[in-house]
């Protein structure tokens, strides 16, 4: 007997399936300035094959070749992927700034900062994979447009539109339950505070992290990159090949999400949150798929010194290469904002450069942190108008409503987020880690004012 007697790829997820995904995989190999053009119809041969064993062992093998394809000469970028090369590659006028104490002024901003972020990710929650004109439908149908309150609120108006008891129960399910459902954007703040810091301490290694998602969450808790990483880990991949082996995920958005805690325990610091960043985001992520999670999570420590939208994306940007793609998109929209170009155009523009319909787009590193960082300067750091915006923009909707939130509240406090938004958690989060379940957000804070000391 061999191993075809014994699988049923029918069984597997897409996510854990190489040859599934091989056209996302090509393009993400383009993107990252590989000379890989001559593979695509190689790659589309594989795409058009059934499920099963024949279409993983060709994918198999064309991984071997795009993994060994040489880079474009005239690719424009540099973007490494180990910390020491990512340092040398900052801008030089990275701001400093001093560490504020450890007191009663710093745990408001980490409340604001835990608030938002679980807030901000219960708005976007409910219509995350929904395309905008869905999303904006839904608020419109039930006044809640311009976004102000969390969608399902009037149940009796979309019934009345035409949305679905499907809908509808997706809607109000969410926020109805008197507390923050579990979900991947705030699992990992929890596991991060928890397991990470809680059992390893702030010298924390990549194997580390690794050892903590194996023992911590079922396989079913981990997404797209994520998947494939623990997957890896699992027969022996560590990092950092873990992030790149049969990974066409490597630059989404999963490693983006996972950085707040670094942020929080780093107040004033942003290289040491990016940092941390960087040990996290290295198990499952290169290139741009790390640099989002440092850029965030500088931003975030800076936030807790600084008000100004502009200046914390400047603190963000000090911490990734300058010449990479994520540095150029988010320059982009501060440009924008600088030029005046309006609030609505700018994120017309974003839809323009990603397509929505495009997987590899839509939960992409730099797509979402264009709206992120437009939401930030076009919100003008008023809490619910800026995650409203990140979160009508469409694509990864949970993930940008939380980490726009998670900014605003650690630069402004408590009380920026509002009832509106607070009073639908009663101050609990819900969890998928084993062991764990349930924390009160002042529990979470208390702990983190611990790690902050």
């Amino acid at each position: 007997m061999t191993i075809r007697d014994f699988q049923d790829l029918s069984f597997a997820h897409s996510w854990e399936l190489y040859g599934e995904n091989i056209l996302t995989e090509l393009e993400q190999t383009l993107e990252e300035g590989r000379d890989v053009e001559t593979y695509r119809a190689e790659a589309e041969r594989i795409a058009r094959l059934p499920r099963g064993r024949e279409k993983e062992e060709a994918a198999d093998l064309l991984f071997e070749k795009l993994y060994a394809a040489p880079m474009r000469r005239n690719f424009p970028y540099v973007e490494p992927s180990d910390l020491a090369s990512i340092r040398k590659e900052r801008p030089e006028d990275r701001p400093a700034y001093a560490k504020p104490a450890v007191d009663d002024a710093l745990r408001d901003k980490l409340t604001g900062a835990w608030l938002g972020r679980v807030c901000g990710c219960l708005l976007g929650k409910p219509v995350e994979g929904m395309k905008q004109a869905e999303i904006l439908r839904i608020a419109r149908d039930e006044g809640n447009y311009p976004i102000r309150d969390y969608f399902g609120g009037r149940p009796d108006a979309l019934r009345a539109a035409g949305h679905s008891e499907k809908t509808l129960e997706r809607l109000a399910s969410c926020y109805r339950r008197g507390f923050m459902p579990p979900d991947d954007d705030t699992n990992y703040t929890v596991l991060d505070a928890v397991k990470v810091i809680g059992e390893y301490g702030r010298d924390f290694t990549p194997d580390d992290m690794a050892r903590v998602w194996l023992s911590s969450q079922p396989v079913t808790a981990y997404c797209t990159a994520e998947r494939v990483a623990v997957m890896n880990f699992v027969t022996s991949v560590k990092p950092p090949l873990s992030a790149v082996y049969k990974n066409p995920f490597r630059e989404w958005i999963g490693a983006q999400i996972r950085g707040d805690y670094f942020g929080y325990i780093n107040p004033g610091d942003p290289e040491a949150a990016a940092d941390m960043a960087f040990r996290d985001a290295s198990i499952s992520h290169v290139k741009n798929g790390i640099y989002g999670e440092m850029l965030f999570s500088a931003a975030i420590a800076a936030a807790a010194v600084e008000s100004d939208p502009g200046k914390i994306l400047r603190a963000g940007l000090g911490e990734i290469p300058k010449a990479s793609r994520l540095a150029e998109d988010v320059e982009t929209v501060i440009s924008w904002f600088r030029d005046g170009v309006t609030a609505e155009d700018a994120m017309k523009r974003i839809r323009t450069r990603w397509d929505e319909s495009n997987p590899h787009h839509w939960c992409h590193t730099n797509s979402n942190a264009m709206i992120v960082a437009a939401a930030l300067l076009y919100g003008g750091m008023d809490y619910g108008k800026s995650i409203a915006m990140a979160v009508e923009t469409g694509f990864d909707t949970d993930c940008n409503g939380a980490t726009v939130g998670s900014i605003i509240g650690m630069a402004k406090g408590a009380d920026a987020v509002g009832d509106v938004w607070t009073s639908a958690i009663r101050d609990t989060v819900d969890t998928t880690i084993i062991g764990c379940g349930m924390f009160r957000i002042q529990e979470l804070v208390d702990l983190t004012m611990k790690h902050a000391g």
